[in-house]
């Protein structure tokens, strides 16, 4: 999959949807990347992988309430030999080889496969026009409404969006608890399956640098 980026400047959009007069540079080494669709798989199904709690559990033959007494005689009843009423054979008895609650299904994948997969990711996103850069904002305590204000400004209401800030902002956070199709993250977090998952991307203007530290 070739890219064709042609504008490596943005725009920096106001909180009330208007224009600042400034510009971002958005970094060609983390937007202008030649995606890797592996890499991209392997950082995905990582993350999907760990948000398995790996707690089911089944219980297995020594667990299962029940008399160890041996049913019928080993031989001579015309049928198959069986043991205790909890053999797996019979209907509520214990699950052969059933499910541990202590599985883990975490991944390891190499840092530079990561930030490769988050820069091929970006590059995607930035590619099909659907990264926006706006002026840094906080607010003094959690304000769903002025949240949900900022992203209606933007036109993207309508649109599942990822606000990515440079530092963590918790009233921020907090303010986006609300809209299902928008939350908030920082930089130094942000993964390749959060930027798939958006349709937009929203960076802070602090956090255009952040990503770069990050990722290049």
């Amino acid at each position: 999959m070739l890219l064709n980026i042609v504008i490596m400047t943005v725009d920096i959009l106001s909180i009330n949807g208007g224009t600042t007069g400034r510009s971002a540079t958005l970094p060609a080494e983390v937007f202008e990347q030649e995606p890797n669709e592996h890499a991209v798989y392997l950082d995905v199904k990582r993350y999907l992988a760990a948000q398995r709690q790996g707690t089911h559990k089944a219980k297995e033959r020594g667990e299962v309430a029940g008399s160890r007494r041996k049913l019928k005689r080993q031989k001579g009843t015309g049928t198959a030999r069986a043991g205790d009423i909890k053999s797996p054979i019979f209907r509520g008895g214990g699950r052969v080889f059933g499910p541990r609650s202590d599985r883990n299904y975490t991944q390891k994948i190499n840092k530079k496969v990561k930030q490769l997969a988050r820069r091929s990711a970006l590059s995607v996103k930035a590619a099909e026009g659907n990264v926006v850069v706006i002026e840094d904002f906080s607010f003094d305590a959690p304000k769903a409404k002025a949240y949900a204000d900022i992203i209606r400004a933007l036109e993207l209401d309508t649109k599942k969006t990822l606000v990515v800030t440079s530092d963590y902002e918790k009233e921020v956070y907090l303010s986006s608890r609300s809209m299902k199709k928008s939350s908030v993250m920082r930089a130094q977090d942000l993964s390749t399956y959060d930027i798939l998952n958006a349709q937009t991307v929203i960076l802070a203007e602090g956090a255009v640098d952040k990503i770069k530290e990050t990722l290049s």
